[in-house]
């Protein structure tokens, strides 16, 4: 099955420790379906968590379909996502026990479906993410150096 990326979320793994991953489907109105065809969504500061026994995203911004008229829907709206019992219970536990959070990774079309892939992880701290920062720049020194190295120069 072809999948297209829709969106991705910035932040998600700035922000949070990932631990696993999840495949969620999610209900759509058809104009909200034409505004994320078109690219118009964002995922930066929405958030995924449970009302009545169901999982919700909260905060994902999808704007209105510019010939939508009537049919367009609050742009803000919590939405429905599509997990089975299991899923859901699993995902519950983890939430309420050990302190968890759900966040959403990215936004894609798997056919003709619109998929979302959440994320299971915990918050880090500022420390944590200045480790992951030196890290990177760590990393990049190094591919930088070899390349470096195969064209024959030498880096100070």
């Amino acid at each position: 099955m072809e999948i297209k990326l829709i969106a991705k979320n910035p932040v998600a793994y700035h922000n949070f420790n990932i631990e696993d991953k999840f495949e969620a489907g999610i209900v759509l109105t058809g104009t909200e379906i034409k505004s994320i065809r078109a690219g118009k969504v964002n995922l930066k500061d929405s958030y995924a968590g449970f009302k009545n026994g169901e999982c919700y995203i909260y905060s994902m911004h999808i704007s209105p379909y510019e010939h939508g008229n009537i049919f367009n829907k609050d742009p803000m709206r919590d939405r429905k996502l599509l997990l089975n019992k299991k899923e859901i219970n699993k995902l519950f536990g983890k939430v309420k026990q050990d302190g968890y959070t759900l966040v959403p990774i990215s936004l894609y079309f798997k056919g003709s479906f619109v998929k979302l892939e959440l994320g299971l992880g915990k918050g880090k701290k500022l420390y944590d993410k200045r480790q992951d920062i030196a890290k990177k720049d760590a990393e990049r020194r190094m591919q930088k150096a070899m390349r470096a190295n195969e064209k024959g120069r030498i880096l100070k």
